[in-house]
């Protein structure tokens, strides 16, 4: 008898062979058998009939790491069959730090993570994931976070770390991936990691390649001199082909400004993996992005951590540099962006508001305005951009990523930032990145379904070393969804981005149902993994 029977389907195993028919037989938290298995009882019987059932999808970029400690079911992910997600991106996270840098950073880092409650022990990788283990809905995995590992050894502080900072460096990024991290991640354009050195970050991955695990980086796009031939792709490029160690890219692709250039966006990548770079990629389906307002100010706003921004912010004598910064570091950007996270009681209706209109309101410039808000928010708070005014300029970047996700280097990375309902309006990417490319873009490209689901499961099993995940076989473990071909679509807009998927009917996690019927059950059988 099986706990779980899912009974004629069309099975599309993650391999990226093509897909067949049969039964899968479940128990525990395991595939015990697929096949032709009607004469064998189950407890639970899931008819799979004009469905298809694949892997659970592998989120390999998610900033829910806050949301998933105060809301640990995972909407935004399990309800568009997302079993995994991968936490501790760009270099963002809380351990391993001491218990007054935790407080410190975790207010730093509000306007992209979220308020994590304080009286948490973060002083290492393994009490890091000991609060998801066991205790949500999808399974996490966790990168050793960069920003950490600086604060820990040097502060907020524009120096390079050498000699003994160095060691201590290498050393805990080497306790993390003991304690079960699955490599170390970087964001090259927030501090204090962009204050590194390209022979810094070298130095970090040669720990990783001795172990066979993964440096993954939101690559250098300002402090450009720091970097070989002032390119954050090329300081990648350089550090794969100089450790030899594996290079995962994070939301790399084409752009309203440079839409429908993906030959031209790959060339770097393609010169150094002919030169042996082993290089993936990943980006999500969107023509939009979200950060929080740090990343428009200088490295020399952000020394002494927040207590060295504020007060910066608050420096009358400093103001036109400030404004300088937010005018020149990305010329055009803040005329392009709307609020998502802003939690003080004052500001609460900004969210959803665009940069443009809440200045005019106030009767300033938009740099003085977002001067403003930050020193009201604590410079907590978070933005989007508003997307291109011509839907073809849309509609050319989704086409591009599946031109990308055709690659057998590439994965999809929501790069999702979901908020608490009372945080503000997020992107919507957090909800639908899933649904959007396996459902109506995959549709519309008449890329194999086969291929799609390869590159948002068995690939990134494989190279982030999720054991026994990605692929429907016997003995892997039960992390499946079943959905409808041709009905799966991401609901989730702009102006309403925490609307669920249509046409995903079943999930499960670790053999566990997370959603049946299209209704969430509330079940919490998700891992820290691998």
């Amino acid at each position: 008898m099986f706990d779980i029977k899912i009974s004629d389907t069309t099975i599309v195993d993650g391999s990226g062979n093509t897909p067949y028919q049969g039964d899968i037989g479940i128990n525990s938290d395991r595939i015990t058998e697929i096949g032709e298995l009607s004469g064998i009882a189950a407890k639970r019987e899931l008819d799979g009939s004009g469905l298809t059932t694949l892997p659970g999808f592998i989120d390999t970029h998610s900033h829910a790491d806050g949301v998933l400690l105060h809301a640990p079911q995972g909407v935004h992910s399990i309800a568009q069959g997302v079993t995994t997600e991968i936490l501790t991106q760009d270099g963002m996270g809380w351990a391993p730090l001491s218990a007054d840098k935790y407080e410190e950073h975790a207010k730093y880092l509000a306007g992209i993570l979220g308020d994590p409650p304080l009286d948490l022990d973060m002083s290492s990788i393994k009490e890091l994931r000991s609060h998801y283990d066991g205790k949500t809905g999808p399974n996490i995995a966790v990168l050793v976070p960069h920003g950490p590992v600086r604060l820990s050894v040097l502060g907020f502080t524009d120096a390079p770390l050498v000699g003994d900072h160095l060691k201590a460096a290498q050393e805990l990024v080497y306790t993390g991936l003991k304690e079960g991290a699955v490599g170390l991640s970087t964001g090259l354009s927030y501090y204090p990691q962009s204050y590194s050195t390209t022979d810094e970050l070298t130095a970090l991955t040669d720990v990783l390649a001795t172990n066979n695990s993964v440096y993954v980086t939101h690559v250098r796009n300002h402090n450009n001199d720091r970097a070989p031939e002032g390119s954050g792709i090329d300081e990648a490029m350089t550090i794969a082909l100089r450790t030899g160690g594996k290079v995962h890219i994070s939301h790399f692709m084409t752009r309203p400004n440079s839409a429908g250039e993906v030959a031209e966006l790959m060339a770097p990548i393609d010169r150094a993996k002919e030169s042996g770079a082993d290089v993936t990629l990943e980006c999500y389906p969107y023509s939009a992005n979200a950060t929080i307002p740090g990343y428009f100010l200088r490295g020399q706003f952000h020394e002494g951590g927040l207590d060295g921004l504020l007060s910066n912010l608050k420096d009358s004598s400093l103001q036109d540099k400030l404004i300088d910064s937010l005018q020149n570091l990305f010329p055009g950007a803040l005329e392009k962006a709307v609020f998502t996270r802003v939690v003080g009681e004052e500001n609460r209706g900004l969210s959803g508001m665009s940069f443009v209109d809440i200045a005019a309101d106030r009767g300033v410039s938009i740099e003085k305005m977002v001067i403003e808000v930050m020193k009201e928010e604590a410079a907590s708070f978070g933005f989007r951009a508003s997307t291109p005014a011509s839907v073809a300029t849309t509609r050319q970047i989704e086409s591009d990523v599946m031109e990308l996700l055709s690659r057998p280097d590439y994965m999809l990375g929501s790069d999702g930032i979901p908020l608490l309902e009372d945080e503000g309006l997020p992107h919507p990417r957090a909800y639908g990145s899933f649904a959007r490319v396996i459902g109506p873009l995959r549709r519309r490209s008449e890329v194999p379904i086969e291929q799609i689901t390869n590159r948002l499961t068995k690939l990134p099993a494989e190279r982030f070393g999720l054991t026994d995940r990605g692929e429907i076989k016997v003995g892997n473990f039960a992390d499946l969804v079943m959905l409808d071909e041709a009905t799966v679509h991401d609901l989730a807009t702009f102006e309403d981005p925490r609307t669920g998927p249509t046409g995903i009917y079943h999930v499960l996690v670790n053999g566990q149902p997370a959603v049946l019927d299209g209704q969430l059950t509330g079940d919490t059988a998700g891992r820290a993994i691998p």
